[in-house]
């Protein structure tokens, strides 16, 4: 049955609106207060490596199992990949809490679909705000600096995709006209809870310059620190962060530079085949290719709210079982035969068409997995029977693959024909080598580029940012879909509507700033 924030819950909802994102303290995240912090330095350790912990923990908000939308960071990803339409349930689709995303539907401001995104991406925001609070930059010590540094670089990225979702996009189903321009509220260290409560949407120049001051600090903070691990923010990471801002605010040049900074300053490289596909290994286990990852402890996992009980289709456990995350046809149709990544989802004629890489068996692939899911993310060491020890797994942040994407259309923006040579070449040398494209114009360019996005980032929640960005449609070719039912058919030219996320009402009754400044409902039923 569909869950919604009726107005009864609301008042208790109201507890955790944006003003108490200043006062509270949120022990699943390891996020601590700035007195704690500043008083101890492994509390200051404990609490920025806790910022990326609670990217992965489940049930982040509430602290019990109330909705399996509240995942943390790879909710997220999955509601992107469900938006964008790359992605649907190909089992049973009434167990796919996500398709709602996919199919436009409860989207107003008093659903739980509008409000885990929005809380979510604020309580990172606090954990963030309570390191930077507690460290002094004239008095700290260099340890300190670096983990001043990761917290400005985690809370960039984090405005960042507020920014993505929230800002809104002209399109031809919602008026938008009146909140064009304005992103979300800023929150810092200092914000008082008087200014929480009256705490305007930023407008677009004045976000763009915030993030970008965040991650100057970061880059003057972890310049000369080398990373030790792949949970925190680097260097690499912040330079990777920064071009991903700079495309978004049209910036080609710098956005160029800045995604060859990174795949210079990362030293990582494109995953091959043979780890694409590992059976143990494949996308669950930070590797060469990975520049940022968050993890789940075998201990603190639940068998629901995962990453991979969600969408690894080998997995017996988890609703994945049940909804099975596959492909969009149009979009399987679209990859080349001689592309590797086909081999991620299972082809209609099953082990006649490829010996698939499983840790199940033929008999598996060719009686029970359903057409066109997906096998990409892979139970941890092969195991599909324990979620504890299968579900352990690390998640992608951000992968070297996602610069050279980048380095392409800043490329293609400035000069056609280099983004052209940029995108061929990245493609043609990791994923296809017969693959072979030509653009005789840019929207030519960013339609197959935006394809390549979804194939190369199916399920990490990627493309979405240039869907909306690039207004490239959300337009499929329904002649043989394997979309579940009529509600998943939806056309548009420009943007979903839901891409312009509506600010939950528990946000605007809390905030007088807020009130008459939403995005419109965006809802199809």
């Amino acid at each position: 049955m569909k869950k919604n924030i009726t107005i009864a819950f609301v008042a208790i909802l109201a507890a955790f609106a944006l003003n108490s994102c200043i006062k509270e303290t949120f022990p699943m995240g390891g996020s601590v207060t700035a007195e704690q912090v500043g008083g101890s330095a492994s509390a200051l350790d404990a609490s920025v490596k806790g910022i990326p912990a609670m990217m992965s923990q489940g049930y982040l908000i509430y602290g019990y199992q109330n909705s399996e939308l509240d995942m943390a960071y790879p909710s997220l990803m999955i509601t992107f990949a469900e938006i964008t339409g790359e992605m649907y349930p190909v089992g049973d689709a009434g167990y796919d809490h996500y398709s709602y995303y996919n199919r436009c539907m409860y989207m107003d401001d008093n659903q739980f679909e509008t409000y885990v995104p929005w809380r979510t991406l604020y309580m990172f925001i606090k954990a963030a705000n309570d390191v930077i609070g507690a460290v002094n930059p004239e008095t700290a010590s260099a340890a300190q600096l670096g983990y001043l540094g990761m917290a400005y670089a985690d809370r960039a990225f984090f405005y960042y995709l507020l920014t993505s979702m929230y800002e809104p996009v002209e399109n031809k189903s919602t008026d938008v006209s009146k909140v064009l321009g304005l992103t979300v509220p800023i929150v810092t260290e200092k914000t008082t809870e008087a200014e929480a409560k009256n705490n305007p949407r930023a407008k677009h120049a004045d976000m763009i310059a915030f993030i970008l001051g965040d991650l100057d600090k970061a880059e003057t903070y972890l310049t000369g620190i080398t990373s030790t691990s792949v949970y925190n923010t680097s260097l690499a990471v912040v330079y990777g962060i920064r071009a991903k801002v700079l495309m978004f605010d049209g910036k080609y040049p710098e956005a160029e530079l800045y995604a060859r900074k990174a795949i210079t300053e990362s030293e990582c490289v494109p995953l091959t085949a043979a780890e694409w596909e590992d059976v143990n290994t494949g996308f669950n286990t930070a590797n060469k290719s990975w520049m940022w990852a968050t993890k789940y402890a075998a201990e603190n996992m639940g068998n629901l709210c995962n990453f991979i009980g969600w969408m690894s289709g080998e997995n017996d456990w988890g609703y994945a079982k049940l909804t099975g995350p596959g492909i969009d046809k149009a979009l399987y149709d679209y990859i080349p035969e001689t592309d590797f990544r086909k081999r991620t989802f299972i082809n209609p004629d099953k082990t006649a068409y490829y010996n698939y890489k499983t840790c199940r068996d033929a008999e598996w692939i060719d009686d029970k997995a359903p057409e066109y899911l997906s096998i990409k993310f892979r139970c941890k060491g092969g195991n599909y029977t324990d979620y504890a020890t299968g579900g352990a797994v690390d998640v992608p942040l951000m992968r070297v693959e996602e610069m050279y994407y980048i380095e392409a259309e800043a490329k293609a923006q400035q000069n056609l024909a280099d983004g052209v040579e940029a995108l061929v070449n990245f493609v043609k040398t990791y994923r296809d080598p017969e693959y072979n494209f030509n653009a005789t114009s840019l929207n030519a360019f960013l339609q197959e580029y935006v394809k390549q996005k979804k194939v190369e980032f199916w399920g990490e929640g990627i493309a979405f940012h240039d869907v909306k960005r690039l207004k490239t449609g959300v337009c499929q070719d329904y002649d043989g879909t394997n979309a579940p039912g009529e509600q998943f058919l939806l056309n548009y030219d420009d943007i979903k509507p839901n891409m312009n996320f509506v600010i939950p009402r528990t946000e605007w009754q809390n905030n007088a700033a807020l009130a008459g400044w939403n995005n419109p409902d965006p809802s199809v039923n």
